[in-house]
């Protein structure tokens, strides 16, 4: 995690055991005072509404909510991640790691898609945002069964897959694209989460360790031009929009 001089606020209402936790794992400095939301330092807000990431005149906050309209029947089997993941092939109920689970949309798609979901985030902040998310979402009766699917972790996915005998029929990596030169072409999202994390420096490492489990499917996230992860060719590849899904039979069985 970057050291951004993050400031934790907490509003009336807020979750102020949550924050205080978040405090303790990134020595962040926590104020009841409302910060400058001009100013370009991070600042993580604990409110009544939910957790909130600003900085630099932006906001942030997980909210499934508005993966909805994606999630029904006749949008979600056109979703290019539930195409590569071809949940039909890997059994009833398959598990999946996604081990690099930000802010958990795409969780939340294969959870959708009939898998029962591991979800494994390193970064406190970026946890702190998801584990709210998944809080309020399963308060929604739209959402609610599709979020029982889902486990949230907070550790170093690498570490996990090395040390846990837990079997997955499918990973899931999705490592922080590069940043890009011109920063209007990054979206708010990346942005902001560029200032906690930096892109993925260890790629061999988290092929590795997610090939190394043998899981029936590993797919890789990639930008649709961009180069494979640690140079590895994948099975083959399914692309669409900006992004492309690198397919890996790790056990020779999938298709």
């Amino acid at each position: 995690m970057k050291d951004n001089g993050i400031i934790i606020y907490t509003a009336q209402g807020g979750d102020v055991r949550a924050a205080e936790r978040l405090a303790g794992l990134t020595g962040a400095h926590v104020t009841a005072e409302p910060p400058d939301k001009t100013r370009r330092e991070l600042c993580v807000a604990f409110t009544e509404g939910g957790v909130v990431l600003s900085g630099g005149g932006m906001e942030l906050r997980a909210d499934l909510s508005k993966m909805k309209p994606r999630l029904r029947r006749g949008n979600l089997n056109f979703e290019i991640l539930i195409r590569a993941a071809k949940p039909g092939a890997l059994g009833e109920a398959p598990s999946a790691l996604d081990a690099t689970a930000g802010l958990g949309e795409d969780s939340l798609l294969l959870a959708a898609a009939g898998f029962t979901v591991t979800m494994c985030e390193r970064d406190p902040v970026i946890a702190a945002l998801l584990r709210d998310g998944l809080s309020r979402a399963a308060s929604d009766p739209e959402l609610s069964d599709t979020v029982g699917r889902m486990t949230l972790i907070e550790c170093d996915s690498v570490e996990l897959m090395r040390k846990s005998d837990t079997y997955f029929e499918l990973i899931l990596l999705d490592p922080m694209f590069p940043e890009r030169k011109k920063s209007g072409l990054i979206k708010k999202k990346l942005q902001l989460l560029q200032m906690l994390e930096s892109p993925c420096d260890g790629e061999e490492e988290l092929f590795c360790a997610a090939y190394a489990k043998k899981p029936r499917k590993l797919l890789i996230k990639r930008p649709a031009k961009g180069p494979y992860l640690a140079g590895k060719k994948p099975d083959y590849s399914i692309t669409g929009g900006t992004a492309r899904y690198d397919c890996y039979k790790c056990d020779n069985t999938t298709g």
